[in-house]
C-alpha cells in the first residue's frame, strides 16, 4: 500500500504518532506521504513536547524513517497533489474543522486539502479522524458535505468495551480500528466477542 497521512491542527497528536508508528513497522505498507499542516506544530509541541518541524519523522518515531516521506504543506506541485500518482488512500489524523471545512468545500488551499480532493475524485478511501466538541451546525453541515462526496467520517472516539488499563492502549486500539478500515487489520487489535 502507498498512504498519505496528515496531521492538522486538532487536539490529538498523540493519534496521529502511533498511526505513523503503526504503519513504518507494517510490512504490507510500501510507502508513506506525511504531511504536518502549520497548526499542528502548536498542537506537537504542547501535546508531545515536540517543537519544530527540524527532523519531524525521527522525534516522532523514535528513529530514522525506513519508509515514511515528509512534505511540506505548501508544496502544491509535490506528488500526492496529482490523480496520476498510485495512491491506497489517505488519512487525517486528527482532522481540525478547519481542515474538514477545507477539504467538505473543495478548497485545495494546501498540500493536505489538495491531496485529500483528489483522493475523493479518484474515489480512493479518505478517512477524516475529525477531533472536536461540541460540533456546531457548519461542523455538521461541513462532515455531511464530506461524506457525501465519499470520505468517510471517522471521529476520535476510543472504545471503552476492551477496558484499556492505558492511554497507550487507548490510543493504539483506536488506530487498529482507522488501519482495519482502511485495508490493514493489526494483529493487536482487539476484536468483540460476544461470550467475552
Amino acid at each position: 500500500m502507498n498512504l498519505t497521512i496528515a496531521i492538522t491542527g486538532a487536539s490529538g497528536a498523540i493519534f496521529g504518532r502511533q498511526l505513523l508508528v503503526a504503519l513504518e513497522a507494517d510490512d504490507r505498507v510500501e510507502k508513506v506521504h506525511f504531511l504536518a499542516s502549520e497548526n499542528s506544530l502548536r498542537v506537537l509541541a504542547e501535546e508531545l513536547g515536540i517543537a519544530g518541524r527540524h527532523q519531524l519523522l525521527e522525534r516522532f518515531l523514535g528513529h530514522a524513517p525506513r519508509k515514511t516521506i515528509q512534505h511540506s504543506d505548501s508544496d502544491i506541485g509535490a506528488s500526492i497533489a496529482s490523480g496520476s500518482h498510485p495512491s491506497s488512500g489517505m488519512i487525517v489524523l486528527p482532522c481540525s474543522m478547519g481542515t474538514l471545512a477545507a477539504i467538505a468545500n473543495g478548497l485545495a488551499n494546501s498540500l493536505i486539502a489538495r491531496a485529500a480532493d483528489v483522493t475523493l475524485k479518484e474515489r480512493r478511501p479518505l478517512l477524516l479522524c475529525v477531533r472536536e466538541t461540541p460540533l456546531n451546525r457548519i461542523h455538521l453541515r461541513n462532515m455531511q458535505l464530506a461524506a457525501e462526496a465519499g470520505a468517510v467520517i471517522f471521529p476520535v472516539i476510543p472504545a471503552f468495551y476492551n477496558r484499556p488499563a492505558t492511554l497507550d492502549e487507548m490510543v493504539t486500539q483506536y488506530v487498529c480500528r482507522v488501519l482495519a478500515h482502511i485495508g490493514l487489520p493489526q494483529p493487536d487489535a482487539y476484536i468483540w466477542r460476544e461470550d467475552d
